[in-house]
Order: structure tokens, then C-alpha cells, then sequence
């Protein structure tokens, strides 16, 4: 099995930072990319940013310039470094890994979310 636990999540006022981490456990051979996504209230999940292992990022147009994904690769964990948080940030932000485990080959994984309020 694999677990995606979040955290860093809370209320923070319209300006604002927050950094999110989340970090995997459990058993794979490694970690392909790792990302995160958010779901507003009555709103789809939307893509936020993603990583590679390598380091390649992707971003949603939304959120660049406000927000840096990052990764340490040795400790298996992601970041999401947001600033400039505005109240459409608000939102339930999950992260999701594409993990590798022998047997099964690539899979998808999903953390619980972790909420982030922005006040305006």
C-alpha cells in the first residue's frame, strides 16, 4: 500500500502565504511525479501543479507566478509554496503521486486533501 499525507493546510487572509507538504510511505520501487490538485465548493477538482522526479513542473495558469511546487526526492515528499493567496484559492488542495510498485506498474495515488480558507 501507499499513503499520501498531507498537511499545511488552514485560514490565512487574502495576501497570504501558506506552504502544503505532503509525503508518501508505504511500499514502491520510486515515485515517477507528484502533484496537486484542488476542489473548490460546488467546483470540479482542478489540476495545480505538478513535478516530475526530474524536476519538470506544469502549472495552471491560474496559480503561476503565486504558487512553486518543489520535491525532495530522498524524503519522498512534495511541496506547494502559495503566496499572494487570493479568496478563489479557497479550496480542498489533494495531492496525488504516480508511483511505481513492482507487479503492479504505474499507479495513481491520492492523499486525503488538506483545506485551505483564504479570507478576503
Amino acid at each position: 500500500q501507499v499513503q499520501l499525507v498531507e498537511s499545511g493546510g488552514g485560514l490565512v487572509q487574502a495576501g497570504g502565504s501558506l506552504r502544503l507538504s505532503c509525503a508518501a510511505s508505504g511500499s514502491f520501487s520510486s515515485i515517477n511525479a507528484m502533484g496537486w490538485y484542488r476542489q473548490a465548493p460546488g467546483k470540479q477538482r482542478e489540476l495545480v501543479a505538478t513535478i516530475t522526479s526530474g524536476g519538470t513542473t506544469n502549472y495552471a495558469d491560474s496559480v503561476k507566478g503565486r504558487i512553486t511546487i518543489s520535491n525532495d526526492n530522498a524524503k519522498n515528499i512534495v511541496y506547494l509554496q502559495m503566496s499572494s493567496l487570493k479568496p478563489e484559492d479557497t479550496a480542498i488542495y489533494y495531492c496525488t503521486a504516480k508511483v511505481k510498485r513492482i507487479l503492479y506498474g504505474v499507479l495513481d495515488y491520492w492523499g486525503k486533501g488538506t483545506l485551505v480558507t483564504v479570507s478576503s
